[in-house]
């Protein structure tokens, strides 16, 4: 694995020593305790377990960095210059049912940009990284994005919305609209960190999704943009600084993208 730095590297080694027993869980989900946050949302013993493994090794690291974790929320959280977003299974949902389409994603902070971030299907064992200037990997292969320039010919995913959603109605009304736009049907898949690195490889031309946490996108922030892509976050009703608006293509669909999307949701 090319790594360009010891950053990405303690990054590296928390999420391959916290996928051994998510790996061994996702083999055990019977077994597994499973609560709730809220309606549909879900929480089980392998996010709680695989999230204390990835917090103690980058603590180990760097013991005064900050933490904004999915389940424990804030560490450190005076240090807001360098600071670690963690998603400790960015697809819960498809974890708890058995579906092998999940990931750790692991990102570094630095002074309010991403800087570098990892993001690991541990089931495929496909690798997505990235760090500022040095390019975006998929496994060892450098990645970029793909060159489709026409939102008709473009394949597309999205994801949500939660049961909880006040904009639900929208939100279906949009996933119509913008599937009468492009000829082949738009991919939801349930994993935001997935979606994205998929853009970034090419696999994907374009991926949007309302009333998103910041760690679902953190890490793969800069893995799109590292392999050429584009990502504006839109601004939220809501004042909560984690919750995010995402269009993210590969740069050349991204305003005919954007068109169809903006009037129907921020307005």
């Amino acid at each position: 694995m090319r790594l360009n730095s010891p950053r990405m590297t303690v990054i590296y080694n928390a999420c391959m020593k916290a996928s051994r027993s998510l790996i061994r869980d996702f083999g055990e989900i019977e077994k597994l305790q499973v609560s709730t946050k809220g309606p549909g949302d879900f929480v089980t013993a392998a996010d709680k377990r695989t999230e204390k493994i990835i917090i103690e090794e980058l603590l180990k690291a760097h013991p005064d960095y900050g933490i904004l974790s999915e389940e424990v929320g804030e560490i450190n959280k005076e240090n807001k210059d360098h600071r670690w977003i963690i998603d400790p299974i960015d697809g819960t949902l498809n974890f708890l049912n058995g579906i092998p389409h999940f990931a750790i994603s692991i990102g570094y902070e630095e002074k309010g940009e991403m800087v570098c971030g990892l993001i690991f299907d541990p089931i495929k064992n496909e690798t997505f990284f990235a760090e500022k200037g040095s390019g975006a990997f998929f496994n060892n292969s450098r990645i970029r994005v793909s060159k489709k320039n026409k939102l008709k010919n473009s394949i597309l995913v999205t994801g949500g919305p939660k049961f909880s959603s006040l904009k639900k109605t929208k939100i279906f009304e949009e996933y119509i609209k913008i599937s009468n736009l492009v000829e082949a049907p738009v991919r939801k898949f349930g994993s935001a960190a997935l979606g994205m690195s998929y853009v970034a490889a090419g696999r994907f031309d374009g991926y949007w999704e309302w009333e998103l946490n910041y760690w679902d996108i953190a890490a793969g922030m800069v893995i799109l943009r590292e392999a050429g892509g584009l990502i504006e976050l839109i601004e939220t009703e809501t004042k909560n600084p984690t919750k995010m608006n995402v269009i993210a293509t590969n740069s050349s669909i991204q305003e005919e993208l954007k068109k169809a999307l903006i009037k129907k949701n921020i307005e």
